[in-house]
């Protein structure tokens, strides 16, 4: 399968958590909700990793480590925020600010990886921006 249907795949699933974590946050704590989400991630990846992985872990290097534990600490973040969020908020305007992740990718992308822009990175995510402040306002 392609980047594009992977990519897909994981805009349907994101779709699908908004909705089942606005339910299930309804009657909890936001944050012992995201530590319960997070258990079962942590248990259905390590177990993804030991059928699928053909690397043993300590060919790992530790420049890797780092950028994995600090990516595991801004998901920690956004997912606290994001349940923070669906507790206060409607999934139909929580779920499209969330989505403006997109936009801080494209421009760190940018500005730390170096990867150019073009005038559809520009207008793909002008469009985005506007559409998640019109769906946050209605």
């Amino acid at each position: 399968m392609t980047w594009l249907i992977w990519a897909l795949l994981s805009a349907f699933f994101a779709g699908v958590t908004a909705i089942l974590a606005k339910v299930g946050v309804e009657n909890v704590n936001s944050n012992l909700a995201t530590a319960i989400r997070t258990v079962v991630i942590l248990i259905f990846a390590w177990g993804v990793a030991l059928v699928t992985n053909n690397q043993p872990l300590a060919s790992v290097e530790r420049k890797t480590w780092i950028f994995l534990i600090l990516s595991g600490i801004a998901t920690g973040l956004s997912w606290l925020c994001y349940f923070r969020a669906l507790q206060l908020g409607e999934a139909s305007r929580v779920a499209p600010i969330d989505k403006l992740s997109v936009v801080v990718a494209i421009l760190l992308a940018a500005i730390f990886l170096h990867e150019r822009l073009t005038w559809h990175h520009w207008l793909g995510g002008t469009l985005i921006a506007s559409g998640a402040v019109i769906l946050a306002r209605s």
